[in-house]
């Protein structure tokens, strides 16, 4: 089992991988107190451990907006005695879609990116395959939909090479992360789309994807979905701005049981900018910014004994420890949020999760860091 904490579960297909799914969705509930945290809880996210007034290296989010984004925020609010406007979708779908070689109606627009896997659990799958390590919320909303769920379990340094034997023949769906979060692993594109097979549609989380290159989304592929996230480096957590990228014939599919106005006037808008000129060059800056940041911080934990699984390639960093729940609870109580990774399959208690941030804020983190291994060595 490596490093899979054991749970009720029974095992939907055995191979040198642990590929999992719950006996019941309930599950998660009950389990709610195991270990340091919220033991395999998948409901439990890096907001639940970043409290306010501490310093946040628990959230994959980067400060912001920036000023121009803010502006159009505020522009905005003088639409909101009005329904959010057609004319106004249509501009943003048109940005985003040249952002990639896609033409609108290829663009669906979502209330956050997690709103897409709903919209994708809601089709027609009889099983669906989920590359793990990765970000919990696909497994969640497809045990809800009622979907059969396996969980293909990949070990260091999870090359997607080394489990394409283990996705299930049968599988119609498979949801796999690029970059994948928590590992911080960018996998090559031609890597992804190798998942793909006849009679399967291929589902690609690119929430951090616009910070580095291995994106699918300009594929052109009638079988290959693509989400995608404005909500982490432009800094919009708590507006929930999201799209993905579909042939016309699947976004069709995915918005037949939508309600009206799924996506309001200020996101609208944010969208617009983001895909602007000032949003691209933004991330450019941004990109640039967290490249440098994150060697910062990778230096810092190995120079306080964490070993890095892999060299990461987004803005997070996963790093081991033999004593990490200890160093976790140790930094919150010196006021430093950090993410377990004990709720990700495939990891144990032993991974933390650390968010890039700028080299002031890595400073405090290595003394405290010192702090803590003194006091618990």
């Amino acid at each position: 089992m490596g490093d899979r904490q054991m749970l009720p579960v029974h095992t939907t297909q055995t191979s040198r991988f642990s590929v999992m799914a719950p006996l019941a969705y309930g599950w998660r509930r009950r389990v709610a107190g195991v270990g340091t945290l919220a033991g395999m809880d998948p409901d439990r996210h890096g907001d639940a451990d970043a409290k306010p007034g501490m310093t946040d290296f628990a959230v994959n989010v980067r400060p912001g907006p920036p000023g121009f984004l803010a502006q159009v925020l505020r522009d905005s609010v003088a639409g909101l005695a009005a329904y959010p406007r057609r004319a106004d979708e249509d501009e943003a779908r048109t940005a985003l879609g040249a952002l990639h070689g896609r033409t609108a109606d290829e663009v669906l627009l979502l209330n956050g990116a997690e709103e897409g896997f709903e919209l994708v659990a809601g089709l027609p799958s009889r099983h669906a395959a989920v590359v793990v390590p990765s970000f919990t919320e696909p497994v969640v909303l497809l045990h809800k939909a009622g979907v059969r769920v396996t969980e293909v379990v990949g070990t260091p340094p999870w090359r997607l090479a080394d489990v394409y034997r283990d996705i299930p023949a049968d599988a119609d769906l498979v949801v796999v992360g690029n970059p994948t979060n928590p590992t911080s692993v960018r996998h090559p594109a031609d890597d992804v789309l190798a998942l793909r097979a006849p009679g399967r549609l291929l589902v690609v989380d690119e929430a951090f994807a616009d910070l580095g290159g291995g994106s699918v989304a300009g594929c052109g592929l009638d079988d290959v979905v693509v989400l995608r996230s404005m909500t982490k480096t432009f800094g919009l957590a708590g507006l929930r701005a999201g799209y993905l990228i579909a042939a016309p014939g699947v976004i069709a599919d995915l918005s037949r049981r939508r309600r009206a106005w799924p996506v309001d006037t200020p996101t609208l808008a944010a969208l617009t900018a983001c895909a602007g000129a000032a949003g691209q060059a933004y991330v450019a800056e941004q990109a640039a910014e967290v490249a440098a940041e994150r060697d910062y911080l990778c230096r810092t934990l190995r120079d306080a004994g964490f070993s890095l699984p892999v060299e990461p390639d987004a803005p997070f960093v996963l790093a081991r420890h033999p004593g990490a729940p200890a160093i976790r609870e140790g930094l919150a109580r010196r006021g430093i949020a950090v993410r377990s990774a004990e709720n990700f399959t495939g990891l144990s208690a032993e991974y933390l999760r650390f968010a890039v941030r700028p080299r002031a804020l890595v400073d405090d983190l290595s003394q405290a860091l010192e702090s803590v291994l003194e006091e618990i060595a």
